[in-house]
């Protein structure tokens, strides 16, 4: 398989239809799902000639965190839906990959295993840690002291689910709770040994609507590690990001999943990475499916982005090695499209090279 879409196909065919309509919906007529794609499609590419680079170093540094290249793994929930090893196989291949993996809270294999299997591959793998803040300010506390136990090397705070988003795919399909067998592994027995106690008491996420920059800044009263927010759209949100100490900032619309008719991610990114002007990393996810498009995000001002459909499709469709076989289709990609616009690093890459 060549390109994303037939890891896509192939995903489908394996994949019980449910489970489909659950990663591929989103939010009421799936309006933003479509566009973050073909806004990326309605850019053009203004390469440059002449540079005289033969060889490119994809290699970047966030927050303290070394990757491979600025491709990264975007956290999605319930990797078990996909493929029996789930979270498991996505963690040996993005530590294979050399690139960070940002851990859903949500995941269907608790934190602890998702970092030893990827120790299996690399002693210092690059995990992150997504987070959805608690009312429960005590519970939110011993997921992050968990969290920091398994060596993850930063916290995403998902922002922009107040309340869950109409998934009307879900809706038809009555699924609104994970099968028989399968739960949210990182909310068992907080607080508990993990070998005794209650193996049953799993604890549900609650979306919270009163959540405010005072949250932000209790969490980073409680960890040392980088705290970045994820869902930010609004170009003043991201001006308040930095003016409230955040680390870092993900431009990112949760894939189409919450609220239908928002913005493509990369066509409000010009405008908040203006606003950050530099002082924290800016990532980008939604709609990445070719080399080309990460080009067009790194041009307009972000620093990595994220992908997170298209790693459940390789994940679907082949396990760890169809993860492999993803991260390294888009590694390469990128790195000829790089290539073709004149850059040895992402870095080289400017906004005068991407025209609408």
């Amino acid at each position: 398989m060549r390109t994303i879409a037939e890891f896509e196909a192939a995903a489908r065919q394996r994949l019980d239809p449910v489970h489909y309509d659950y990663f591929a919906g989103g939010a009421q007529e799936e309006i933003t799902v479509a566009e973050n794609e073909s806004a990326f499609r309605k850019l053009r590419l203004l390469p440059r000639v002449l540079r005289g680079s033969d060889k490119r170093d994809l290699s970047i540094e966030l927050l303290g965190t070394p990757s491979s290249m600025p491709i990264l793994v975007a956290p999605t929930a319930f990797h078990r839906l996909a493929h029996a090893d789930g979270e498991l196989a996505t963690a040996r291949a993005a530590a294979r990959a050399g690139t960070i993996m940002i851990v859903s809270m949500a995941a269907t294999t608790a934190i602890e295993d998702i970092a030893a299997a990827a120790r299996e591959v690399a002693p210092d793998p690059g995990l992150w840690f997504q987070l959805y803040l608690q009312p429960d300010l005590e519970f939110t506390e011993a997921i992050v002291r968990r969290a920091e136990h398994a060596g993850v090397k930063a916290f995403v705070v998902t922002v922009d689910s107040p309340v869950l988003g109409r998934r009307e795919r879900d809706d038809r399909n009555d699924f609104h709770d994970l099968p028989s067998g399968l739960v949210v592994e990182n909310l068992r027995n907080i607080g508990e040994n993990r070998s005794g106690g209650n193996t049953s008491h799993v604890r549900e996420i609650v979306m919270s609507a009163g959540l405010n920059w005072d949250h932000i800044a209790w969490l980073r009263s409680k960890t040392k590690l980088p705290v970045l927010i994820k869902g930010v759209l609004h170009a003043e949100d991201a001006r308040l990001a930095v003016h409230h100490g955040v680390a870092g900032i993900v431009v990112s619309n949760h894939g189409g999943r919450q609220l239908d008719t928002v913005p493509a991610t990369i066509d409000v990114l010009p405008e908040i990475a203006a606003a950050v002007g530099g002082a924290i990393p800016v990532l980008l996810d939604g709609g990445i499916r070719r080399g080309t498009d990460v080009v067009k995000a790194l041009a307009l001002g972000a620093d990595a982005v994220g992908v997170g459909r298209p790693v459940v499709w390789g994940l679907a469709a082949g396990g760890r090695e169809g993860v492999t076989q993803v991260l390294d289709l888009l590694r390469d990609d990128f790195d000829q499209a790089l290539a073709m616009c004149g850059g040895r690093h992402p870095a080289d890459l400017t906004p005068d090279q991407v025209r609408r």
